[in-house]
């Protein structure tokens, strides 16, 4: 699924890759970010973030940088972050890993504030493409956790390299049952331009959490819309949409030790989709009290310590 056929941005210069105006803008973004969020533990997480170049486009040209959080020494763990959201999704987990973990926290690709070139594809195996250009850098043994669309994602990704992924921890992962629904074209461009309203953002946002009065403010709510200025945010939004993004990605399950946390509060999951995700992954699922639809965030001590007390093996269901 690629945008519509408008002009590519020329890159100066005779590294299109690092030069892409595109790039630029994406920086310029990253870096406000880090100068001036109101929450410290997303400025020092955005104040970490490198540029690695991305896997070669469709027309042979090098791929554009992206950006990547990396921090911490250790164990190398990757971070996949859900539906319109960015590496800031992980600035309370972050901290709890770092001391004993090597983190890298990419913006999947066609979300965050990753370059959006117009003439790139944005559906589900884009995003697995641009992961699959990433692993060689990591080493083998990775672990990997995934939230929401992110732990369809990590699903995926991890049956695609079975001798590179180690263990899997979900987060109320989204898209593992169900089966894809393309949005017609027309309904894309009301949903996204529905989507940026500040209303509704901020609904979305106080509906992640278990307590949204105590938990969701400026801080919060500036996080949630922070990457929308990124050139090409709501045409590769409406790109996905078409695609109809990631749906029935658990089946075959990866034969990787694999673990879920979700919430006991969480509004974003419906019965029907817990009910059906229960099915596939049995006695691997772990609820969490006073938790919502983000444990890294509600529950970010208890997701740490899940992860590093090494208890996450594979169950039989």
């Amino acid at each position: 699924m690629r945008l519509s056929d408008q002009p590519v941005l020329p890159a100066p210069g005779s590294d299109p890759a690092a030069n892409d105006p595109l790039v630029a803008a994406s920086q310029a973004l990253v870096q406000a970010a880090a100068r001036s969020l109101i929450d410290p533990q997303a400025r020092a997480l955005a104040g970490s973030v490198e540029w690695w170049p991305g896997p070669e486009r469709a027309s042979g040209t090098p791929g554009l940088q992206t950006p990547v959080a990396v921090l911490g020494q250790g164990p190398t763990v990757l971070l996949l972050h859900g539906f319109d959201s960015s590496f800031l999704e992980f600035r309370r987990l972050a901290p709890l890993l770092a001391s004993d973990h090597r983190l890298v926290i990419p913006d999947l690709h066609g979300f965050g504030f990753s370059p959006r070139p117009s003439s790139d594809d944005y559906d589900p195996e884009a995003v697995l493409r641009h992961l699959d250009g990433l692993l060689p850098r990591l080493g083998p043994g990775v672990g990997v956790i995934g939230a929401s669309m992110g732990g369809a994602v990590a699903v995926a990704l991890a049956r695609r390299h079975p001798d590179t992924i180690g263990r899997l921890l979900l987060l109320a992962p989204a898209g593992l049952t169900g089966r894809p629904m393309p949005v017609p074209p027309l309904l894309d461009a009301l949903g996204v331009r529905f989507l940026a309203r500040p209303g509704v953002r901020r609904g979305l946002c106080r509906s992640a959490f278990a307590d949204p009065e105590a938990a969701v403010g400026p801080a919060e709510l500036e996080i949630a819309s922070v990457h929308l200025p990124t050139p090409g945010w709501a045409d590769a939004l409406r790109c996905f949409a078409r695609s109809g993004g990631f749906a029935g990605c658990g089946a075959p399950l990866p034969a990787q030790p694999l673990a879920v946390l979700w919430g006991k509060d969480d509004r974003i999951l419906r019965p029907p989709q817990k009910r059906a995700a229960l099915a596939l992954l049995g006695n691997r699922v772990e609820e969490l009290e006073a938790c919502g639809h983000l444990p890294h965030l509600d529950q970010p001590a208890r997701v740490a310590a899940a992860w590093r007390k090494g208890s996450l093996g594979h169950q039989e269901p």
